[in-house]
């Protein structure tokens, strides 16, 4: 394949994975939080 020889085809499949990751990263992050709730009192005044 000549499409994966070139450098800027590693940059963008690099960049890719970089979203992936940290798509998933933030997903795990916003789960956690929503199960657990919110640990601090609400301050209505």
């Amino acid at each position: 394949m000549q499409l994966l020889n070139s450098p800027e085809a590693w940059i963008a499949i690099g960049v890719s994975l970089l979203f992936i990751a940290a798509g998933l990263v933030m997903h795990r992050v916003f789960v956690k939080i929503l199960k657990n709730g919110s640990q601090e009192p609400a301050n209505h005044d």
